[in-house]
């Protein structure tokens, strides 16, 4: 009977100790998982802004482009009819306009989304 009591006290001790080592391995995973996610927000909130420098620049490329295929074809537009010359110009500038516009626009956008 004494052997008995031992043995269930010796049971409820390693229950004891192991509930233990399980909480201490718990709290030390629940850090873990804490960290993990902190820096998994972190650097997605690094790919986040990442992707605004991108778009910012993908933006300012197409800008320049069309800017430059509208002027390229006002020079032709021009060359074939010297005489319609201020029809196209006023035309390429407005429509110029409005391509920086949209540029200015989007460069502006993905500035605000970078914080």
């Amino acid at each position: 009977m004494q052997l008995r009591v031992i043995n269930n006290l010796g049971a409820v001790a390693v229950t004891f100790l192991s509930n233990k080592i399980i909480q201490r391995v718990y709290k030390q995973l629940i850090k873990r998982i804490r960290t993990m996610i902190i820096t998994t927000l972190l650097a997605a909130e690094g790919l986040a802004q990442l992707g605004c420098g991108i778009g910012a620049g993908i933006a300012t490329i197409g800008a320049g482009l069309g800017i430059g295929r509208i002027g390229s074809s006002a020079m032709d537009a021009i060359a074939r009819q010297p005489e319609a010359t201020n029809k196209i110009q006023t035309n390429m500038i407005v429509t110029a306009s409005f391509i920086e516009g949209c540029a200015l626009f989007a460069i502006a956008a993905c500035a605000f989304l970078i914080k």
